[in-house]
């Protein structure tokens, strides 16, 4: 006798399941989705991390519904892809914002103002890490590094960048979300909802108008390490004003963009230390001379 997945997510202690199914159009509609995903992939069960953001896109989280799903489709049980849906992050695994804020409060960010970024956050919008606002727009978090660090501290929505911010400029980003506003990342398109962020995130095409030609680039912090590799130019020297450089050296020269870099309106000055009133250049220091 054989079993189906679901039954054998059962077997395995899984509790609530089976899951109700889709209703059939929306089975359908998904069903040949999935099969163009993991169509792309030799061993079909390769496809499960894109399954995952598919069955995401259509309820904004995945459920046991979606998870049901991509193990019928892939032949596997539904405690393997519970073990894979509940690894990754990206995954949600409740209810959440249609615009994921997440704040990296790792050591660098931390130390340039993402912690109090976070704090401010949390009492302006009133809500906790991984809670959503009463208006269901807003899900704050804090997250793990997000390989950002030349551009410190960094604010992600839906896995996209917001560079160099403040308490006061991140405020004004998460109003601008609720309110509806257009928002623009300091790098790539503007800003979509988590659901079609992770459609996209399954491999299908933005279907935006224009929004692949909005793709953009890193800055040119990011790109520094490379430039010097190739022999195309030094580092620029970047000393802050209270640092005891050379003499020769300027005590204040700091990055400035160019005109043909692409700044996000919802990019801070440069000079983020200052947002952080505990960092020896934030303004307890100045008072304190």
């Amino acid at each position: 006798m054989t079993t189906s997945s679901s039954e054998r997510g059962v077997s395995l202690g899984m509790p609530g399941l089976p899951a109700p199914a889709y209703p059939d159009d929306v089975r359908a509609r998904l069903e040949a989705d999935a099969r163009e995903v993991i169509a792309r992939y030799p061993d079909s069960r390769s496809a499960l991390l894109p399954l995952l953001h598919l069955v995401q896109a259509e309820e904004g989280h995945v459920t046991r519904t979606g998870m049901r799903f991509c193990a019928d489709m892939l032949g596997l049980t539904t405690a393997e892809v519970t073990a894979v849906a509940t690894f990754y992050t990206m995954y949600r695994r409740k209810p959440s914002g249609d615009y994921q804020v997440g704040v990296c409060t790792n050591t660098l960010c931390a130390v340039m103002g993402g912690d109090a970024i976070f704090e401010e956050l949390q009492e302006h919008l009133g809500v906790g890490n991984g809670e959503t606002t009463d208006d269901g727009k807003v899900t704050l978090e804090h997250i793990e590094c997000n390989a950002a660090c030349d551009y410190a501290p960094v604010v992600m929505v839906n896995w996209e960048f917001f560079d160099n911010q403040t308490p006061g400029s991140a405020k004004r980003l998460v109003d601008d979300l609720r309110e509806g506003r257009p928002v623009q990342p300091t790098r790539g398109a503007r800003l979509c909802t988590f659901k079609e962020t992770a459609r996209i995130l399954a491999g299908f095409p933005d279907e935006r108008p224009g929004a692949v030609e909005e793709g953009g680039s890193a800055g040119p912090a990011s790109l520094v390490g490379l430039r010097l590799a190739r022999g195309e130019a030094a580092p620029a020297r970047v000393v802050h004003p209270r640092d005891g450089g050379p003499q020769d050296e300027p005590r204040d020269r700091v990055h400035e963009p160019s005109p043909t870099e692409h700044l996000s309106s919802h990019d801070a000055p440069q000079e983020t230390s200052a947002s952080d009133p505990a960092h020896p250049a934030g303004p307890a220091a100045e008072e304190g001379e």
